[in-house]
C-alpha cells in the first residue's frame, strides 16, 4: 500500500535507499498524472516520509528532497512535467505498512480494499489491534471486522481531539496545533526550470521540487 502502481513501485525502489541512508522511512508514494490540488492542478508526485520517531519536520522534508532531487533527474521515472512534494504524514496520516495500525490502537480510520473482506470493500471504525499483519476493527456500523493489511488499497486515520492529542504526545505534531492547521505544507520546486522555494502552510511539513 505504500505503492500502488508500477511507476509508484519503481519509484518506491529508487528513493528508499536514499531515504534510510538519512535516517527517514517512507510511507508512501503516490503520483498524480492527472494533477493535484496543492500544486494547482499539476501533475504531482507526493512522497510522504517520516523519522523513526514519528517526526518530519520542514528541515527535514528539505533535506530528503534534495537528496532524492538528482537521483529522480538521473533515473527519469516520469517523462512529463510534474511537482516533487515531500512531506511529513500529517495527523490524520495514512496507514500504509505492517505495524502502523498497532501503533495507532483505539483511533478512527477508513479503510478500503480491493478484495471484499466479508462481502464488503469499505470499512469505518476504531482499531483494536494488529496481528501477523492484520487489523482487526470496531465498526461503526455494529460488529468487527479483521482485514489484512496486504489487501488495503487505502487506510487513513480520521481526524480528532484524541489522534491530535495521541500525535503530540508521539511527537508526530506541534504542541501548539489548532484544527486548521492540519491540511499540510508542501515545500514545492516544480521540476523543469529547477526552482527551490519552501512554503510552510501547516500542521505538516513538507518540501517540494519542480520536475521537467
Amino acid at each position: 500500500m505504500r505503492a500502488l502502481s508500477e511507476l509508484e513501485h519503481r519509484i518506491l525502489d529508487l528513493v528508499e535507499p536514499e531515504a534510510k541512508a538519512l535516517g527517514f522511512e517512507i510511507v508512501r508514494v503516490r503520483f498524480y498524472s492527472g494533477g493535484h490540488p496543492d500544486t494547482g492542478g499539476q501533475p504531482a508526485l507526493q512522497i510522504f516520509a517520516e523519522r523513526s520517531d514519528g517526526g518530519m519536520d520542514v528541515e527535514d522534508c528539505g533535506t530528503l528532497s534534495r537528496r532524492i532531487s538528482p537521483l529522480l533527474d538521473a533515473e527519469d521515472p516520469i517523462v512529463e512535467h510534474y511537482v516533487l512534494q515531500v512531506s511529513s504524514p500529517g495527523i490524520d496520516r495514512p496507514l500504509t505498512r505492517e505495524g502502523d495500525f498497532a501503533k495507532w490502537a483505539g483511533h478512527e480510520v477508513k479503510v478500503e480494499v480491493g478484495t471484499p473482506v466479508d462481502g464488503r470493500k469499505r470499512f469505518h471504525g476504531f482499531i483494536l489491534d494488529e496481528r501477523g499483519g492484520v487489523a482487526r476493527l470496531k465498526l461503526k456500523d455494529g460488529g468487527e471486522a479483521s482485514i489484512p493489511v496486504a489487501v488495503m488499497v487505502k487506510a487513513q486515520l480520521v481526524l480528532t481531539d484524541a489522534l491530535i492529542k495521541a500525535a503530540q504526545a508521539k511527537g508526530a505534531a506541534p504542541a501548539d496545533v489548532e484544527d486548521d492547521e492540519i491540511d499540510g505544507d508542501f515545500d514545492e520546486v516544480e521540476v523543469g526550470d529547477f526552482e527551490d522555494t519552501n512554503e510552510d502552510e501547516g500542521a505538516e511539513a513538507s518540501a517540494s521540487d519542480k520536475r521537467k
